[in-house]
């Protein structure tokens, strides 16, 4: 099965005419089956939270929970929690709230994550402690790709049964990686899509660049191309999961719907659309 859906359900507004805030979520999963929940990686959200996105959403969601900062590296200065132990306990006590709507734990490293054998071992590390979940990892630094190490890579998620994080991004140096789509995991593999901006990829030093970073509207012609990709992939894996993250200029909903649309997609089971009394 193909899952198509967004990196976060808050700022797509193309999609909520008549929507209030606390309503978003209920609406998004109306359009897609499956959501990136990002909020994780900037703060370990509480099972209360997670039960109330639980109960807005319909029996076959899926959440595809980005690991928090502190747990992939990326956190700069003191760490909220007192120690290591307990950052991790948290992070799980969360992943517990999800339940059967649990689609996996996204761990994305940071680009100085290279390619080196303390760095396997942490994935190592990673990977036992939480085995009773399924993991996918996505890499930020070329070197994990290199002739020398691509093949090795490939296999060290496989034997962990790890699920491969396929990236669509800009080349744009060591900190950005191919598009290699091969599964690692038999039953899922997770494709996300950043966009092609060259320029903004590389915007780290600017104002706002995460904005810049994420800005691209993908062309019908390149969703053909990684439509064809996705589709020879569905045939040797159970689920794809594909997640737009292109949402800078609001192109991501628009870009999922247009996807779909060309890999002839429909849903059942989705969340009925919110309704506005006073919608024209």
């Amino acid at each position: 099965m193909i899952l198509v859906g967004l990196t976060g359900w808050g700022d797509h507004d193309s999609l909520y005419r008549h929507v209030s805030s606390r309503n978003k979520l209920a609406e998004y999963a109306a359009h897609f089956p499956t959501v990136e929940v990002d909020s994780m990686f900037y703060a370990i959200q509480s099972p209360q939270i997670i039960e109330k996105w639980i109960d807005m959403t319909p029996s076959s969601f899926k959440f595809v929970v980005k690991a928090y900062q502190g747990i992939t590296g990326h956190l700069r200065g003191e760490n909220p929690y007192p120690t290591k132990e307990a950052m991790f306990t948290a992070f799980e006590t969360s992943i517990l709230a999800f339940g059967e709507k649990l689609g996996m734990i996204l761990c994305q490293f940071p680009p100085w994550f290279t390619c080196e054998k303390q760095n396997v071992d942490y994935i190592r590390f990673l990977t036992e402690r939480y085995k009773n979940y399924p993991m996918a990892i996505e890499f930020r630094h070329q070197s994990w790709y290199k002739p020398e190490f691509r093949e090795k890579t490939i296999t060290f998620l496989t034997k962990n049964n790890l699920i491969h994080g396929v990236c669509d991004e800009p080349q744009a140096g060591e900190g950005s990686i191919p598009f290699v789509p091969i599964p690692t995991k038999a039953d899922t593999v997770l494709i996300r899509l950043h966009g092609r901006n060259l320029y903004g990829w590389n915007a780290s030093g600017q104002p706002n660049w995460r904005e810049v970073r994420y800005l691209y509207d993908y062309s019908i012609e390149e969703l053909k191309s990684i439509e064809r990709d996705v589709q020879l992939l569905s045939q040797s894996t159970k689920n794809v999961y594909i997640l737009f993250n292109n949402n800078s200029g609001g192109h991501a909903a628009a870009n999922a719907k247009s996807f779909m649309e060309l890999a002839n997609i429909t849903y059942t089971g989705l969340a009925d659309k919110q309704l506005d009394l006073f919608s024209e």
